[in-house]
């Protein structure tokens, strides 16, 4: 139970038992109507203090309209006009309700954490040839720790020693099992199933993946949503409303009718309370944040409910095409030497690329497959977007696309074959090129086809040369291809389609989170693929698919869509009822302890609905 509650119980509590006091003394002893109201006002006073406070400060924020004015204004009438246990009584159910609002908001964000829990318990640090169990805080990188079968993995790490399986659902939602050796990495929240690891600490404790993670979806309900600004905005126009057609139900029925004008002051006050806003305010951010909670199961993660609430609003998906639509794992497919040897051509690219982590260096020294003595490398400097200068044995060695060739004024072989060509010129001579190629993601067809189906437009944007970019977009089925952009390229062709969408109409980008930081800022929202331990990914991107499938942004959309009938039903049924529940006190059908307890069970039910968004079927 919170702080809230608790108190909550206390003043309920203390309340109640002045409340049966003054009831029991009211209708055994003689008094006059001044004693009477003095007797409940004490009962009074300790069920509403925080009510009248919480409206002071209101005030104050210039936050007049809320659901407490109403109450305020109802129970003071109330006594007004003689009927001090129903005033009293109206307060003590409100409080209660308010306790069950704050009950059932901390206990479903409970069971949100726990379902979502990725956070480890205890790590096991190896020193010397023993081992200590320790809270995972107070891990240090470089530490070695020790992963036993079953066991969660306190923080990222690199194997060290042993091989294994490792569970990475929690993570990515990953469903196979991935298979570990020494140097590979490991990421904290996910379960080691088989083997005895040896690991050094990568990243201590907060850094680590998982307690990243559980930050962005624990923060992630502060973003509010157009939904959530809607209810509050609806509440400060509804209730200076209420309140007017509270005011005419005390003044104009009694002109019109002989009914005695008290009883129609009490009806106007017993439709404040009937319009009470609880269930409304509470349900909307629930579910929301049931939404949220749902995704981050399934291997996406959601900044906020604005992101959410979006995200089926998207009409042009514009994705980046490699380490998105394609593996990004690139291969050597052949060597084409100009005045040099094939083996020559391949060393000088490789050294050349000896210092890049691009996956076209790698893949370049992959294909050379022998150690490189960078010694023989100096004086390297990179041209983004076109390749590097750099001297190898002295010779001076431009390595990059046909745009390095023609910015330097160099001469180069036109490339006839489909695939990424790397151009060598050394000492100004044209030594050649290699080609590489990529892998296209299995999943990316997939997706790709349920956006056709519903009419989405599907745009790439690359800074590969256009024959590949065009032919990779074929196989895939992308409307339209932009092709050898450079990163700052990207982000004003990515502006020219925002500046042409229409209102209401949104864009997503698709990257891979690092290269593409700057696109995904700028785009309605940015869809990071791959984010697991990249620090780009998760300060750029509004969602995260934690593993490298882009069809995952399928599940996000249904996420989505499911979070917004359920906000839908939640405003429809909790406003329906309190159309209904002012039509029944406006004729006296309804009592204030009645609109109180009708008020509860709206609230119970949206939040019940809001929760089930939890159990989103995968």
């Amino acid at each position: 139970m919170t702080k809230e509650a608790k108190r909550k119980g206390i003043e309920i509590g203390a309340g109640l038992l002045l409340y049966l006091i003054a009831w029991g003394v009211s209708e055994y002893a003689q008094m006059n109507r001044m004693v009477e109201t003095a007797l409940f006002l004490l009962p009074y006073a300790a069920l509403s203090a925080t009510t009248y406070r919480d409206t002071i400060l209101s005030v104050i924020k210039h936050r007049v309209f809320d659901e407490n004015i109403l109450m305020i204004i109802a129970t003071a009438g109330a006594f007004f006009v003689g009927r001090n246990k129903e005033a009293v009584g109206a307060m003590l159910f409100y409080q209660a309700g308010k306790m069950v609002e704050e009950l059932s908001l901390s206990r479903t964000k409970k069971s949100i954490a726990e379902f979502i829990d990725i956070r480890p318990e205890y790590a096991n640090l190896k020193v010397g040839n023993t081992e200590k169990v320790v809270p995972p805080q107070e891990l240090q990188e470089r530490q070695i720790i020790v992963l036993r079968p079953g066991e969660k993995i306190p923080v990222d790490a690199i194997v060290t020693v042993g091989s294994g399986t490792i569970d990475m659902k929690a993570i990515t939602g990953e469903s196979k099992p991935r298979e570990v050796k020494a140097g590979d990495r490991l990421y904290s929240g996910c379960i080691n199933l088989s083997g005895v690891l040896e690991a050094r600490v990568a990243r201590i404790y907060n850094d680590s993946t998982a307690a990243r993670i559980m930050r962005l979806v624990e923060n992630a309900n502060e973003k509010k949503s157009d939904s959530v600004h809607f209810a509050d905005k609806f509440t400060r126009y509804y209730t200076p409303i209420v309140i007017l057609i509270a005011l005419m139900t005390v003044i104009l029925p009694p002109m019109m009718f002989v009914e005695a004008g008290g009883e129609w002051i009490f009806r106007g006050l017993v439709i404040l309370v009937a319009a009470c806003p609880c269930g409304l305010m509470v349900s909307i951010p629930m579910a929301f944040l049931g939404g949220i909670g749902a995704a981050s199961k399934q291997g996406v993660l959601i900044k906020g409910g604005t992101f959410l609430e979006e995200l089926p609003r998207v009409d042009t998906f514009v994705f980046d095409k490699t380490g998105t639509l394609t593996e990004g794992v690139f291969h050597v497919q052949k060597v084409f030497p100009h005045k040099m040897a094939e083996d020559e051509l391949l060393e000088v690219a490789a050294l050349g690329e000896a210092y890049s982590m691009h996956p076209i260096a790698q893949s370049l020294r992959e294909a050379y497959g022998r150690r490189l003595d960078i010694s023989r490398v100096d004086g390297l400097k990179d041209y983004p977007g076109y390749g590097v200068r750099v001297y190898v044995d002295g010779r001076e060695v431009y390595i990059g696309n046909s745009r390095l060739m023609n910015r330097q004024g160099l001469y180069y072989q036109p490339v006839k074959e489909i695939g990424t060509a790397v151009h060598v010129a050394v000492d100004g001579n044209y030594a050649g090129y290699i080609l590489i190629s990529d892998v296209i993601r299995k999943d990316a067809k997939k997706l790709v086809r349920w956006l056709h189906k519903r009419n989405l437009a599907t745009v790439m944007l690359t800074g590969d040369n256009e024959r590949v970019a065009e032919d990779v977009a074929k196989e895939i089925g992308i409307d339209s291809v932009y092709a050898e952009l450079m990163p700052e390229d990207k982000v004003e062709q990515l502006e020219e389609f925002m500046e042409s969408q229409m209102e209401g109409e949104k864009l997503a980008f698709i990257g891979d989170g690092i290269n593409d930081a700057p696109v995904l800022a700028r785009a309605d929202i940015g869809i990071a693929m791959g984010g697991l331990g990249a620090d780009a990914a998760l300060e750029a991107a509004d969602i995260i698919l934690m593993e490298d499938e882009p069809a995952r942004i399928i599940n996000a959309i249904k996420i989505s869509q499911a979070t917004l009938r359920s906000v839908k039903q939640n405003m429809i049924f909790a406003i329906g009822m309190k159309v209904i529940l002012i039509m029944l006190a406006f004729f006296g059908y309804v009592t204030m302890q009645n609109a109180i307890f009708a008020d509860m069970a709206v609230m119970l039910i949206n939040i019940l609905n809001s929760f089930w968004m939890m159990k989103y079927p995968e």
